[in-house]
């Protein structure tokens, strides 16, 4: 090698060390932004045991134990306003903690919210009452029941540190592939009896706590019959019970492991969906601009010319499409 060329990258070597101990000495001007903390449900046994904190436990204890507090057999009559045994936990998974379980974390700065089935705003209260007044086959609470004030402290706290307009990831019942065939009960049935009847019965009849103590509630909630939830629940609408038994059933599914095949939880959920439950008399008052009407709402009236049968077991796609060209016309 040349003397030339060793002088050339002996001068090249020097000006990268100067560059680089320079560089080590200047702050750094574009210093990596710190990584955004990831939100997790807040721990209602960290609360003090103030009125605050008291308040948030007696709305979780109302969520998993709904029937002791204001089910259809507590003592003052005044206080029942759930018209069965179930528990909030029965769809809400772990007290509305379980992503895609019906989860109530993130939820309390979502209202006051446009409702399609009102068809205007609702309170976070007015919510609240519709699942009493459907899945739990009841009646409402008052604004200022304490139970209601318990519950509403709960999901406010459920939703510490969740910024306005913020969507939690695992909200809902997750979604599947919808089937390009009417979901089918007589596929479900024999689906049902392998799977399901061993904790909800043959029957759909679920299994109660402490034997036939109906004060006590249920360990597995009936599916059908008249201590569950009535045809207006969104339970009773198979897209909605489709999902939620796919990403979490047979008991200790999550969405990261389902169980069921989407066909098969499609079929179950057919099945349970085709046996008889408790009525909600003036069904077809919700819903008041039909272009807004879930295609599975199981009850008419409706805007295309679909039957309430392919309304409730599908397929749901020629629906969609029908409508989707109704409201276009429409505007």
């Amino acid at each position: 090698m040349g003397d030339a060329v060793r002088y050339w990258l002996a001068a090249l070597l020097i000006a990268h060390l100067l560059a680089a101990s320079a560089a080590a000495e200047e702050p750094a001007t574009h210093a990596p932004s710190p990584a955004k903390p990831i939100w997790t449900v807040p721990e209602v046994g960290a609360l003090p045991h103030d009125a605050h904190g008291m308040q948030v436990r007696e709305g979780r204890d109302l969520i998993t134990a709904t029937y002791v507090y204001i089910g259809p057999n507590v003592a003052d009559a005044s206080k029942r306003f759930a018209g069965n045994n179930l528990a909030c936990t029965n769809c809400h998974l772990q007290a509305g903690t379980k992503k895609f379980g019906l989860p109530l974390f993130g939820l309390f700065g979502d209202f006051p919210q446009y409702s399609a089935r009102t068809g205007g705003d609702i309170s976070i209260e007015d919510r609240i009452n519709s699942c009493m007044m459907r899945s739990m086959n009841g009646r409402p609470m008052p604004a200022d029941a304490p139970e209601m004030q318990a519950i509403v402290a709960y999901i406010k706290f459920l939703s510490s540190g969740v910024a306005p307009g913020q969507r939690l990831p695992g909200m809902g019942t997750g979604h599947m592939r919808e089937l390009n065939r009417a979901a089918s009960p007589a596929r479900g049935e024999p689906l049902y009896a392998s799977i399901c009847a061993t904790c909800h019965t043959s029957g759909g009849t679920g299994l109660r706590n402490s034997g036939a103590d109906s004060a006590l509630g249920y360990l597995v909630p009936p599916l059908w019959g008249p201590d569950t939830f009535n045809d207006g629940a969104g339970m009773a609408r198979l897209i909605t019970f489709a999902n939620f038994i796919h990403f979490n059933m047979p008991h200790g599914t999550d969405y990261l492991n389902p169980q069921l095949s989407d066909e098969n939880a499609w079929d179950i959920a057919a099945y349970v969906l085709s046996h008889p439950r408790p009525h909600l008399a003036g069904l077809e008052h919700d819903f008041p601009d039909l272009l807004k009407k879930p295609v599975d709402a199981p009850y008419g009236p409706y805007a295309d010319h679909f039957s309430e049968q392919q309304h409730k077991y599908g397929p749901f796609g020629p629906i969609e499409a029908a409508l989707e060209r109704l409201r276009h016309e429409k505007h």
